[in-house]
């Protein structure tokens, strides 16, 4: 008699335990879910708003990389917060087998990411950008990748080329365009009522430095990001911690739905 009385309340205490870990499990998912759609709504918004917001956006690169992040991580932690929801609700072990799969990627994703950035750090000098400007950066190029990109960092950083706009002497930018001793993206713009263009680009490709950007990206980049850069680094500690407990969660409560 005791030993059924104990099974009993051993079976009583795993029941409530395994109910105490479905309902915190879709209440943290349903909060996931609840802010991936407020960033999926704000992404939506920002493209389709017919306003003149979306024209500021889309003029400014960085602001526009940044939307598509917020629409990214928005769908990835709705369909997140649905599965997890779902899964918990209705202890359905496939939604909950797919929870876990889908956030165990997530978590390889992250972890792989990191010990690459550890493991290329030595790669991210002034000298290794350098080298890659002379090398290839053509200056009006719309359609090449790496033009592209580093038009928009010096565009939106005013700043120009790595160290200095002498890092285009001696370059393939030069070599294009031989009357021409910055690029474009160099010349400083006017900053008052709005007005976004040219203070006076023909003196600016001829090299005066009145009026052109001379402060190189380098230092612009990681003066920007500095203040950041240990927040960001918490931030994707209590992410993966966050989602390692999530993880078990789900396992424990794959294991405990007979």
């Amino acid at each position: 008699m005791g030993l059924g009385e104990a099974s009993a309340r051993e079976t009583s205490m795993e029941g409530d335990c395994l109910s105490c870990i479905k309902y915190l499990m879709f209440v943290f998912n349903f909060l996931i879910f609840l802010g991936g759609s407020f960033l999926l709504g704000v992404g939506i918004w920002v493209l389709v708003d017919p306003t003149d917001f979306r024209e500021i956006v889309a003029t400014n690169p960085l602001l526009f990389t940044g939307v598509h992040i917020i629409l990214a991580m928005g769908g990835m932690l709705f369909l997140l917060g649905f599965l997890g929801c779902c899964g918990a609700i209705r202890e359905n072990k496939c939604l909950l087998l797919f929870f876990f799969m889908f956030i165990l990627i997530i978590f390889l994703a992250e972890l792989a990411a990191a010990i690459l950035a550890f493991i290329f750090r030595e790669h991210l000098t002034k000298e290794y950008f350098t080298k890659e400007l002379r090398k290839h950066y053509q200056g009006f190029n719309t359609t090449d990748v790496f033009t592209t990109t580093w038009n928009a960092i010096m565009n939106t950083f005013d700043c120009c080329g790595v160290n200095s706009p002498e890092d285009f002497e001696e370059s393939l930018f030069r070599v294009l365009n031989p009357s021409y001793v910055v690029p474009e993206a160099c010349c400083r713009r006017n900053s008052h009522l709005g007005d976004v263009s040219f203070s006076n680009k023909d003196e600016c490709l001829a090299g005066n430095m009145l009026y052109r950007n001379n402060k190189g990206c380098y230092s612009s980049v990681v003066d920007y990001f500095e203040m950041y850069i240990y927040v960001a680094g918490a931030l994707a500690i209590v992410v993966l911690t966050v989602e390692l407990f999530a993880m078990v969660f789900a396992m424990c409560l794959f294991k405990g739905i007979q």
